[in-house]
């Protein structure tokens, strides 16, 4: 199993439109750092599962590999916009899962084309993707969101985005599970004390630290989460890193 990082900014992604922080300023200078809206990719036995949508060339990656589903963690624009271009496609249909949300996103479910929404996963009840076991794993969030847990027969990964805290089932699931590894909403720099609808770094570390994954990778970052770093060299415990996007993990 493969993942891949195609995006891991807020919606605000980096660098921030009319922001002139470190952060901003670097990521127009090095596309290094730049971060596109949160999503990933999952690679198994030939077949490709997009994690979230928000990219705007949505499209163009899925011209150089049709994706055999996308699995969606909730309907805010930032994790959907790419479907608006996607469904008006051609060939088969795409199957698209996700939590059970009425509103949706704009008309996606009133003119999906190409894309077969199958929404309403029931927390905790396994989706067969072939050979990926995907379970779905309720989050604290201002929509309908579920994170997931994914396993191959072998490797287990825990995707757990948007979300503030998580929900004690999903955490005693999590506990028992004993993912491998663990990618975790980390949109805010720890000088938010109380954040609504994200995580801090705190809140992720303490997370991280009760699940105990071999590695976790902190996703959804903010440009002043960047800044911050960059301000105070601050160093993450071992096996913990930033996520970055383009980057790729074999499990």
């Amino acid at each position: 199993m493969k993942l891949r990082f195609s995006g891991t900014g807020d919606s605000g992604q980096v660098p921030c439109f009319g922001c002139d922080c470190l952060a901003c300023q670097r990521a127009r200078l090095l596309s290094c750092h730049r971060r596109e809206p949160c999503c990933g990719e999952i690679e198994l036995d030939g077949d490709l599962i997009l994690i979230d949508a928000g990219r705007m060339d949505l499209a163009a990656r899925c011209e150089r590999q049709r994706p055999a589903a996308i699995l969606l963690t909730h309907y805010h624009a930032d994790h959907v916009q790419g479907l608006l271009h996607l469904r008006w496609g051609r060939g088969e249909s795409i199957p698209v899962y996700g939590p059970k949300d009425p509103q949706g996103c704009a008309d996606l479910h009133k003119n999906p084309g190409i894309l077969d929404f199958q929404p309403g996963l029931k927390p905790f009840r396994p989706l067969q993707l072939g050979r990926l076991e995907v379970t779905p794993l309720p989050l604290n969030h201002s929509k309908p969101t579920l994170g997931y847990a994914l396993s191959d027969g072998v490797n287990r990964l825990a995707w757990l985005c948007d979300t503030v805290g998580l929900p004690g089932a999903t955490e005693s699931f999590l506990t028992e599970w004993r993912p491998h590894g663990v990618v975790i909403d980390a949109t805010h720099p720890d000088s938010y004390i109380a954040p609504r609808n994200h995580n801090n770094v705190a809140m992720a570390l303490e997370i991280i630290e009760r699940i105990q994954p071999s590695r976790a990778w902190l996703t959804h970052i903010s440009h002043e989460l960047d800044a911050d770093f960059l301000a105070t060299s601050r160093t993450l415990p071992e096996g913990v890193e930033l996520a970055a996007d383009g980057s790729d993990i074999l499990f």
